[in-house]
């Protein structure tokens, strides 16, 4: 993962690191500019359990391990602390980016939190946000805007920001602040952690889950069934996450 808080590049082009779930795979389908942004992006970890059971079914290279969104913030902040990187924090409504910048600095004193804006803005209001996080020197720029803007956000901002890496992040602010609450962690380590969301906030997920999980599963059946296998890249963080560098293979082909 230490590469994530290396020197943007001489070109300036910032770095994108996308996360795909069951919900993220169906959205592909059906919205082809979202399909676009993931096929684009330098990094695609898995944050979504029902697919990692499906690869090791369906695929002759099969994830490792779901990587939770959740949990990469903490190891990277971690890194970013260790290596001096500063974070700026986008999305949530207002005061939310705020709050969950201040409760990261508690865990990590040694963070930089550059700066942060809440998520309510028009495409139009994108200049002023980039000028803004350009003149903070942030180094990691974590967008929570959910699905799919965030990633079409950050495909506009990509030769625009300064920052090494641009990473989606969706509602990943309510749970450093505490307004969602993870799992148990016998339900994380058993990969049941989607039934505690689906238990905890069914208005949100028993639609989301009915309507995207049979979508992405038919998707991945067809793809087996096409002989076409993703190469996984090796684990080049050295941390046990699974943060999965792309093939040359579109992931939503």
């Amino acid at each position: 993962m230490q590469h994530l808080c290396e020197p943007a590049p001489e070109d300036r082009r910032s770095k994108l690191l996308f996360d795909l779930n069951g919900h993220a795979l169906a959205l592909s389908r059906s919205d082809s500019d979202y399909r676009e942004a993931l096929n684009g992006a330098d990094v695609v970890h898995v944050d979504g359990e029902p697919l990692v059971f499906a690869s090791k079914l369906l695929t002759s290279t099969p994830v490792r391990e779901r990587s939770a969104t959740t949990d990469l913030i903490y190891d990277i902040a971690a890194d970013a602390a260790a290596e001096g990187k500063s974070f700026f924090l986008i999305g949530g409504t207002e005061g939310l980016a705020a709050d969950a910048a201040a409760r990261l600095k508690d865990h990590f004193p040694d963070l930089i939190i550059a700066g942060h804006h809440h998520g309510y803005f028009q495409e139009a209001e994108e200049a002023e946000i980039f000028e803004k996080i350009n003149a903070s020197g942030a180094d990691i720029v974590w967008v929570g805007l959910g699905k799919p803007k965030e990633q079409l956000f950050a495909v506009r901002a990509q030769d625009k920001l300064h920052a090494g890496w641009i990473i989606t992040c969706g509602g990943c602010f309510n749970f450093i602040v505490g307004h969602y609450t993870r799992a148990p962690r016998w339900m994380q380590s058993s990969g049941l952690e989607w039934l505690h969301r689906l238990a905890t906030r069914p208005r949100e997920f028993v639609w989301r889950y009915l309507t995207t999980n049979p979508v992405a599963l038919c998707m991945l059946i067809l793809h087996s069934a096409s002989g076409e296998k993703r190469q996984p890249a090796p684990d080049s963080n050295g941390s046990g996450l699974n943060l999965t560098q792309k093939s040359g293979q579109s992931v939503a082909d």
